[in-house]
């Protein structure tokens, strides 16, 4: 489990984030396991640590969602898309202690909200809902994120 998770933070490290496509790419290649793995680390992670791991997270479901909307599995998108805002309850919560690599993690919701707003145009009308939804939550995180980070 920790070479996957090595490697999962290697290729993090290797991949710009200033291409939101590449980054895309990235987190949607992801399985299942692999996503079950990071949410395991993210719960069994420090405090401070938490915020940025369920940052990614978010990034890799959301990513996902894409992935089923562009499948045309609606159903598994929503679902999915259910587990988004879950994490990001989570994300709010870890936002009282002292997080750590808030910088990071506003970068890593910046490009997610991004990829969400561009699944929004592109989503049927039935989808919409869901998805601008969850945009609303993650764009109210990411201003708390950022919020944090210019407090400190």
């Amino acid at each position: 489990m920790r070479i996957v998770l090595r490697s999962f933070a290697l290729l993090l490290l290797l991949v710009p984030a200033s291409t939101p496509s590449r980054a895309a790419d990235r987190l949607a290649a992801l399985d299942e396991q692999q996503l079950l793995q990071l949410e395991q680390r993210a719960e069994q992670a420090s405090p401070r640590d938490q915020c940025f791991l369920y940052t990614e997270l978010v990034a890799a479901m959301t990513d996902l969602a894409g992935q089923q909307l562009r499948d045309g599995d609606p159903g598994r998108a929503t679902a999915t898309l259910k587990k988004v805002a879950e994490y990001t309850q989570r994300i709010q919560t870890s936002l009282t202690r002292d997080a750590k690599r808030l910088k990071n993690a506003e970068k890593v919701m910046h490009d997610t909200t991004y990829r969400l707003s561009q699944y929004l145009h592109s989503a049927s009308y039935e989808d919409r809902p869901t998805l601008q939804a969850t945009l609303k939550q993650l764009n109210q995180v990411q201003s708390q994120i950022l919020t944090q980070v210019f407090s400190h």
